[in-house]
């Protein structure tokens, strides 16, 4: 009998110490947590602590459509697009001028004797700055002397001047120094001279690259032991590359 009371009170100990043991370690499964009021308002989440309990939950309240509303606003106003632009035609500026155009000249051989004549003239032009360039001239015009057929010609060069103005505009200069022929033969002198040419006038675009020229000239000349001036004028196209 001894033996097995003995036994009897020790598995009772045993199950009074398991008792206290599971007792006093036993956790909550849900941790008490804070929660701060200020985000909770602003975006309208409601989060209710529990105390805690093993299975202690959280409860999450949707929020509702007016406060997400209030909350959060939103915009849906576009900015304004800008005011629309008005393209005006470019003209650019090139290097180089081609001129074809016709030419009238009045050649007052001498005192007494006047010829007027018509002809072309052909000039080209190199810019190496954007005022200043470079210019080859050449014309002839035909007329008559006493029903004799009569040709003036004129080969010179020099330098040019211009302005650019608006819309393409150009309005230029020139000075040229050459060598001039004239036929038929007289018994004033020789056929060749020295001459040379001062004058201006102005470049109307019509396309980028396409400008009508109009000019005039002041040609001077020593024929025949005397000194010629005669006005020129010309108007052409003009190519620009």
């Amino acid at each position: 009998m001894r033996p097995t009371a003995i036994l009897f009170v020790l598995i009772f100990v045993a199950a009074l110490g398991a008792h206290a043991q599971s007792s006093s370690t036993s956790l909550p499964l849900s941790p008490a947590f804070t929660v701060d009021p200020a985000p909770a308002a602003s975006t309208g989440i409601r989060l209710t602590p529990f105390a805690p309990l093993p299975d202690g939950p959280v409860v999450v309240t949707a929020p509702s459509a007016s406060a997400v509303a209030s909350s959060t606003p939103l915009s849906l106003s576009l900015a304004p697009s800008p005011a629309p632009q008005d393209v005006t035609s470019v003209f650019q500026t090139y290097n180089w001028q081609a001129y074809l155009g016709y030419t009238y000249f009045r050649f007052y051989e001498v005192p007494g004797i006047t010829e007027n004549t018509n002809g072309f003239d052909i000039n080209m032009v190199y810019y190496f700055k954007n005022w200043i360039g470079a210019e080859g001239d050449l014309s002839a015009t035909h007329g008559t002397q006493q029903d004799v057929s009569s040709w003036f010609a004129f080969g010179g060069g020099g330098p040019r001047f211009r302005w650019s103005a608006r819309r393409g505009l150009e309005l230029w200069a020139h000075a040229l120094v050459g060598y001039s022929h004239f036929t038929p033969q007289t018994p004033f002198g020789n056929q060749h001279a020295i001459a040379y040419a001062f004058g201006g006038g102005v470049d109307l675009p019509f396309k980028p690259r396409w400008s009508l020229r109009v000019g005039a000239d002041a040609v001077g000349s020593q024929y025949f032991s005397t000194h010629q001036w005669g006005p020129k004028a010309s108007v052409g196209v003009v190519f620009k590359f």
